[in-house]
């Protein structure tokens, strides 16, 4: 179970890249006439997606973090790191998702206001990402 774990964990790692890179292209992409029906925003939600199930199965199976916070909750919410990525870390990500989501649609149909959806999901994914130099912080790249 443990190299299941770590091949995971490397997956979700290395996607986090890919998602944050088509990001930023569907954000520099959408313009009022395209919006975010661009390949760009089409690729930055698929990536998004993936991340969610990648990270899901990290979330609720793989995880020995997670399966043992779980056991105590209550505990786990007074350790700063353990509460990060019990739920600080998956809540922001379901907002991002949501908000990418909400800007590919809107850009698809032509509506005002996409590439703001996907700045503010960029923004949103950036700022629940676990950076280096914080508490609850890890490597920029796994291998």
């Amino acid at each position: 179970m443990r190299r299941m774990y770590s091949a995971t964990l490397i997956v979700h790692s290395w996607l986090r890249w890919a998602a944050i890179l088509a990001g930023i292209a569907a954000v520099v992409s959408a313009t009022p006439r395209h919006g975010a029906g661009s390949k760009a925003g089409l690729w930055f939600t698929i990536l998004l997606d993936v991340q969610l199930l990648v990270g899901l199965a990290l979330y609720l199976f793989i995880s020995p973090n997670t399966t043992a916070a779980m056991h105590d909750f209550g505990a786990a919410m007074h350790t700063p790191a353990t509460r990060f990525f019990l739920v600080e870390h998956p809540f922001g990500m379901i907002i991002a998702i949501a908000l990418a989501h909400v800007g590919k649609i809107r850009g698809d149909r032509g509506a005002p206001h996409a590439k703001t959806f996907l700045a503010l999901s960029l923004l949103v994914l950036l700022a629940s990402q676990p950076w280096p130099g914080l508490p609850y912080g890890r490597p920029l790249v796994r291998f």
